[in-house]
């Protein structure tokens, strides 16, 4: 009789122990913004835009001062930052393919839900169209499109931003899920700071942020001059390029950059109302202390750098973007934290699956921020960089390694070799590639190419 009361005790508490450790296993919120260049924000050091609530996470959590994508175009970056893989290995590299059941199966988000997480998606996708994984999802507010407009009509037929919709819809997915026995995972992607594709591009704002920003005068980027456009090779110096077609109705002249910079800044800010709105209910809903939050961008964005517009290319504006990771569930000592180390995409799905408590895949390539954050592992000393979509003329490929002090870039099709300087030179205004005194650097940096080149895959 002692001995069956023994082991019934010893299963209460085993119940227990699993009741309880499911109870305090975190929820996980990413917020992804499209298009978003590091230094759109005000804890990066940008004076003028207004990003209070996205600064305040910062203050309360790690801002990644040197964060960056292995592909700076959508649906690449969102497949890389779902499954923690370089393009080479997950092959999304177009707007028409999407993640097969098997590798699906191996995202971070259906990898929560194995685990007994409650997840949701809200915005915009951006992999594939027909066969986005709605089904997958406990909750999901996303049309199958490729790219969402910025105007809505909701269930009432009111026009709604596209922003203020996803606001709603987080308000939703925490009211409906928040509190309950299983943890959640929502993951929440803006189109803003996108433009609105057309001839020409436009950035539709919500009218109550159009007075925002107007009386300020924003810098015209040192390499907005004309030599450092005149000083790219012929091959990309084309109007057929899709940075350069898109620089002229947006960027030309100082005017127009003006204007396209503010409408940049005031739909950044909108995205930071919603974030701030978020928060206040993750308080009221008494689960703020058991929530982590990941703020990242999809890619970064030249406004007038090199005489271009968009991303695509190896430039720091293209590849470099905000990364805050904070909420309260992060470990108090790593609190108010500014690190150096380079973080990228891949890196998003093993730091979620980590903090869960879930061993990340071994496809998975990134690694976990917060156990290098921790000093648990080693930082990354370098990373390999790849766009490969479409081709010449209009969009070259280009692939390279990129350092915490140097960058390499490689036009594959042509050839053409790029070096620069990042650390002495971070606007990256003199190719180092072609003198003879860079030769043991050059050589150095494309055995590492070769070598990362072989790796990702």
């Amino acid at each position: 009789m002692q001995k069956i009361v023994i082991i019934i005790m010893l299963l209460l508490a085993q119940a227990f122990s699993v009741a309880a450790q499911k109870a305090t296993r975190p929820n996980v919120i990413f917020l992804l913004t499209d298009d978003h260049r590091w230094d759109a924000l005000g804890a990066m050091g940008n004076s003028i835009i207004q990003t209070p609530h996205l600064d305040a996470l910062a203050k309360r959590g790690i801002l990644f001062k040197n964060a960056h994508v292995t592909t700076a175009i959508c649906m690449v970056s969102r497949a890389s930052l779902l499954s923690g893989q370089y393009m080479s290995r997950h092959a999304i590299n177009d707007f028409n393919t999407d993640f097969k059941p098997a590798a699906l199966a191996q995202t971070y988000p259906a990898l929560l839900k194995k685990a007994g997480y409650q997840i949701g998606f809200v915005g915009k996708f951006g992999i594939g169209v027909k066969n986005q994984p709605d089904t997958l999802f406990d909750y999901w507010a996303a049309k199958k499109e490729g790219q969402p407009p910025y105007e809505l009509v909701n269930a009432s037929g009111n026009a709604i931003h596209h922003t203020d919709s996803v606001g709603k819809d987080i308000t939703q997915f925490l009211d409906r899920f928040a509190g309950k026995e299983a943890p959640f995972c929502l993951s929440v992607s803006f189109k803003a700071p996108h433009e609105l594709d057309g001839n020409p591009p436009t950035y539709p704002v919500q009218e109550r942020f159009r007075p925002m920003y107007e009386n300020v005068k924003i810098p015209d980027p040192l390499t907005a001059a004309p030599q450092y456009w005149d000083s790219l090779p012929a091959f990309f110096r084309t109007d057929q390029n899709i940075g350069r077609d898109r620089w002229k109705p947006l960027l030309s002249t100082p005017e127009l950059r003006q204007q396209t910079t503010r409408d940049y800044y005031r739909l950044i800010t909108g995205v930071d109302e919603v974030v701030g709105q978020m928060i206040a209910q993750l308080k009221t809903l008494h689960i703020d202390e058991n929530t982590l939050i990941i703020f990242m961008g999809d890619n970064g964005f030249s406004l007038g750098e090199h005489g271009l517009e968009g991303k695509w290319f190896g430039f720091e504006e293209s590849i470099r973007v905000p990364l805050i990771i904070s909420g309260g569930a992060l470990p108090a000592a790593l609190r108010g934290q500014s690190s150096p180390q380079l973080a990228l995409n891949i890196d998003i799905a093993p730091t979620i699956l980590s903090f869960a408590g879930i061993p990340a895949p071994t496809r998975m390539q990134g690694y976990d921020l917060i156990a290098a954050a921790q000093k648990k592992r080693p930082p990354r000393q370098d990373f390999f960089y790849e766009h490969t979509y479409l081709g010449s003329p209009r969009l070259p490929k280009v692939e390279g390694v990129v350092t915490s002090d140097l960058k390499y870039m490689r036009y594959v099709e042509h050839g053409y070799e790029e070096l620069y300087d990042t650390k002495n030179d971070p606007y990256e205004t003199v190719n180092l590639a072609k003198r003879s005194s860079e030769q043991g650097r050059l050589e150095a940096m494309r055995r590492r190419y070769e070598e990362l080149k072989g790796e990702v895959r």
